[in-house]
C-alpha cells in the first residue's frame, strides 16, 4: 500500500510540474504571438506612410520641378526639337496608295 502511495504521489508530482511548464510555455508564446502581431501593425503601417510619400513625391508638378532644377531640363518647343530622317526611310502611310493599309 504505501508503495502504490508513493507511485501515485510521484505522478501527482509529475503531472503537476508538467502543467506548469506547459502553462509557462504558453504564456511565453502568448508574449510572443503579441509582439510579432504589434511589430506586424508597425510595419503596416510604415508601409501606409511609404506609399503616401511615394505618391506625394510622383505628382506631376513635383517631378516637373525637380526635372527643370536638379536635371537643368526644359519644356520642349518646335524650335529646339530636332527631327531626324533616314535616307532610307520606308514607305510610309501618306505615300502609300490610297486602300492599301500601312
Amino acid at each position: 500500500m504505501a508503495r502504490l502511495n508513493l507511485v501515485l504521489l510521484l505522478a501527482v508530482l509529475a503531472s503537476a510540474l508538467y502543467l506548469v511548464r506547459t502553462q509557462y510555455e504558453s504564456r511565453r508564446l502568448y508574449v510572443e504571438l503579441e509582439k510579432a502581431t504589434a511589430e506586424a501593425r508597425k510595419i503596416e503601417m510604415d508601409n501606409e506612410r511609404l506609399q503616401v510619400e511615394k505618391r506625394a513625391q510622383a505628382t506631376p508638378l513635383k517631378v516637373e520641378k525637380l526635372a527643370k532644377e536638379r536635371l537643368q531640363m526644359r519644356t520642349v518647343t518646335p524650335a529646339i526639337t530636332q527631327y531626324v530622317t533616314y535616307k532610307d526611310a520606308p514607305a510610309t502611310a501618306a505615300s502609300a496608295p490610297e486602300g492599301a493599309k500601312p
